[in-house]
């Protein structure tokens, strides 16, 4: 999200960010310290620097040590290396009103006004920085995160049960993410293995793939005026993959893709899967091959379902 900026202000207080530069009084600074008093110390550092320069590097973290202040003590360690992707509500127990507390904090910090109708798409962390970047920036605010329940992801989905592994999902303009619950019901694991169920590394891999296909059709495309079609997306390739833990029956895999690359035919992302805080596998890329909805199914290209046995045979386990 960082861009290159100069901030240096011109003759008539203004920076490069939008910004209209205010004198930083010692009163200001005594009544941003109050403010901040139940943050943790880098955020005050990084206010006072937002202040007197304007520049929105400073600004993640002044948001992530105003949202962890509000933040129960036993969900901040979700924190200490956070993902763009964390649910505000989900994932970090914040409710609508405490919310509100947040906003109002961010206000009083960032000497701006942020309007209510503003705040209703506003999901993940992510969402929240991008949001106060482009106000601050006074750029357009992107689209915002988008959620997709079980119903949902199933309507839009070409991959059907038995062989979708998303129990839920959020899409934004940047990446998407998903969850999926391995039940222990899974057809394969009768097999895999005996009396030792396992959930296969290529069905990881897999439901990445699913959740790049979900991203084709519900995130950002190469061309935003055109429509993917769900029939023309096809697996072609992954590299880089690494497995770091084992994966069994009650296990919840947290998924998370980003795209590297978005040019017709291609799209590849990078994605990782995490149970906890715990990595369980991490692929460097995916390449899948897609059009848009006048044109034309590749043949040769190989389908995002295939079978298992036709992925990198690293992966298979």
């Amino acid at each position: 999200m960082a861009h290159a900026v100069d901030n240096t202000p011109s003759p008539n207080g203004n920076t490069n960010s939008g910004l209209a530069l205010k004198p930083f009084t010692s009163e200001d600074e005594s009544n941003l310290r109050e403010a901040l008093k139940r943050c943790p110390g880098v955020t005050y550092d990084a206010a006072v620097q937002f202040r007197k320069t304007g520049n929105p590097d400073f600004l993640p973290a002044v948001i992530l040590g105003i949202i962890e202040r509000y933040v129960d003590p036993d969900l901040r360690s979700k924190l200490k290396d956070p993902d763009d992707d964390l649910r505000i509500i989900e994932d970090l127990g914040i409710d609508s009103l405490t919310m509100m507390e947040v906003v109002m904090l961010v206000e009083e910090v960032l000497q701006m006004t942020i309007n209510n109708d503003e705040l209703r798409y506003l999901r993940t962390l992510g969402d929240i920085k991008t949001f106060i970047d482009c106000k601050v920036r006074g750029l357009p605010v992107p689209k915002p995160t988008k959620f997709l329940p079980a119903d949902e992801i199933l309507a839009v989905m070409p991959i059907q049960p038995p062989f979708l592994f998303l129990n839920e999902a959020s899409v934004s303009a940047h990446s998407a993410s998903a969850k999926y619950k391995i039940s222990g019901q899974e057809f394969f694991l009768q097999g895999h293995f005996k009396d030792n169920p396992v959930f296969p590394a290529s069905i990881m891999l897999e439901a990445l793939g699913q959740l790049a296909v979900l991203f084709l059709l519900e995130g950002s495309t190469a061309e935003p005026q055109k429509v993917v079609n769900p029939k023309t997306i096809f697996f072609t390739s992954c590299e880089g993959v690494r497995c770091h833990r084992v994966c069994k029956p009650g296990d919840i895999l947290n998924l998370t893709i980003r795209p590297k690359r978005l040019k017709s035919p291609l799209a590849t992302f990078e994605g990782s899967i995490r149970v906890g805080q715990e990595k369980a596998a991490l692929v460097e890329e995916i390449t899948l091959t897609f059009g848009y909805a006048e044109e034309v199914v590749q043949p040769d290209a190989e389908k995002i379902t295939a079978p298992a046995s036709s992925l990198p045979a690293a992966v298979n386990a």
